[in-house]
């Protein structure tokens, strides 16, 4: 009789820890699925503002070499500068 009140207490106890735990583990690999999403995404963030910065350096580069072949002013230079900068 003490074994069947045993066993009758303990294994549902065993299951609802080992469904704790079996649910704990799956939050944990969810988690860190999302946090991979997560940083895939910043570094796409980081490798599109890298690109920006560099169309923007190669622009104003580009604005310069006109200002120093003579085909534009200092002031156009100036603006055009001012515009790429604003954007």
């Amino acid at each position: 009789m003490e074994k069947i009140i045993f066993f009758g207490l303990v294994i549902p106890i065993l299951g609802f820890v080992l469904y704790l735990g079996a649910t704990a583990i799956m939050k944990g690999f969810s988690a860190k699925s999302a946090n991979k999403a997560n940083e895939s995404n910043e570094i796409e963030k980081i490798n599109e503002s890298s690109d920006d910065e560099n169309k923007l350096s190669y622009e104003i580069e580009r604005l310069r070499q006109l200002l120093n072949d003579g085909v534009l002013t200092k002031e156009e230079f100036e603006k055009a500068k001012k515009k790429l900068l604003d954007n």
